[in-house]
């Protein structure tokens, strides 16, 4: 059994846009998202990869609303490649001509074995890619960017990956743990609660978080529901007083304000959306405001990043190993 055989024995392509892809019914006329989950050697750090291709040649730029869970992720994009910490509000995507990119997901928590310093650094932040990978990390996206083979481009960055992959952390794995008991569990309403069921001091569960994940626990019991809520928009008709029930709101009028803070519309309106029009409208402050454009932009020059907050070359805490072999 050669490579691509063994490769091909665990790569399935998961399809369906999932969470966090906002106005679904116009994404899905307008690029094609598939997902491969990783190696068993580096599932304990990665969830799965994404490509995304499209071709609007001939017609006008798209703009796609992310509505980001707890993850750092790993992109290989048309003009750079990058490591994303956690965006914290609704950001959008511009795709415009013919291009593909690559991202890697890494499970929250799984990023932190690859970092000497609290996640939470991370947080909003974008750092090329480069300063950890070296220049394997460019060659990597010159094959992502002109090779049409999905299974090719994702066995090149596991391959990448693998060479830099860390040694087992169990903590990261607990960690990812308590993240997909908050997504599963919405009885958990408040951190004490996830506290007492994971048997842990609500400081030290905090301090946890902000090392491994990046954001706090109360952040992503929130944007579990959300997430749910946005997905269920899009699935049909909703019962919106059922729903906010299910997922452990005081009641509907709570998760109508919760959505709209975030997303920037109610809940009934989002679900009517036929596409997504650029710049939402937020009804609780009756003025328009832009989603954050400051993340997974192909078109935006490196020099920008700088002015939002980029981890300077010197001040980033990559492993001691890597950062000694690159010197």
């Amino acid at each position: 059994m050669n490579e691509r055989d063994t490769y091909a024995g665990w790569m399935t392509e998961a399809r369906g846009l999932g969470r966090g892809v906002l106005y679904q019914r116009a994404a899905a006329s307008r690029f094609e998202l598939r997902r491969y989950p990783p190696s068993p050697a580096l599932a304990p750090f990665v969830e799965w990869y994404w490509v995304v291709r499209w071709d609007l040649r001939g017609q006008a730029a798209h703009e796609q609303a992310i509505l980001p869970s707890p993850t750092v992720h790993l992109t290989f994009e048309p003009e750079r490649t990058a490591v994303y910490g956690i965006i914290t509000r609704l950001y959008v995507r511009k795709i415009e001509g013919l291009g593909a990119t690559l991202g890697v997901k890494f499970r929250p928590g799984g990023f932190r074995p690859f970092w000497t310093e609290p996640i939470s650094r991370l947080t909003g932040q974008v750092l090329p890619a480069d300063q950890w990978l070296g220049p394997e990390a460019e060659q990597a996206r010159q094959v992502v960017v002109t090779e049409p083979d999905d299974e090719v481009i994702v066995r090149r960055v596991e391959a990448l990956l693998e060479s830099v992959r860390p040694a087992h952390d169990p903590v990261a794995e607990q960690v990812t743990a308590m993240v997909d008991r908050i997504g599963s569990d919405p009885a958990l309403r408040r951190v004490d609660q996830l506290a007492a069921a994971l048997e842990l001091p609500v400081r030290r569960l905090q301090r946890l978080f902000a090392d491994y994940v990046g954001v706090s626990p109360k952040w992503v019991m929130r944007r579990a529901r959300l997430l749910e809520a946005a997905l269920a928009a899009e699935q049909g008709p909703v019962d919106w007083a059922a729903l906010a029930s299910d997922l452990g709101y005081a009641d509907q009028a709570h998760l109508t304000r919760d959505f709209t803070v975030t997303i920037g519309v109610p809940p009934t309106r989002y679900a009517a959306a036929p596409l997504f029009a650029g710049i939402v409208f937020s009804l609780s402050s009756g003025r328009p405001w832009a989603p954050l454009r400051a993340a997974f932009i192909p078109d935006v020059p490196q020099a920008s990043w700088g002015r939002r907050g980029l981890l300077s070359q010197t001040s980033a805490p990559w492993s001691r190993e890597r950062a000694t072999a690159m010197s």
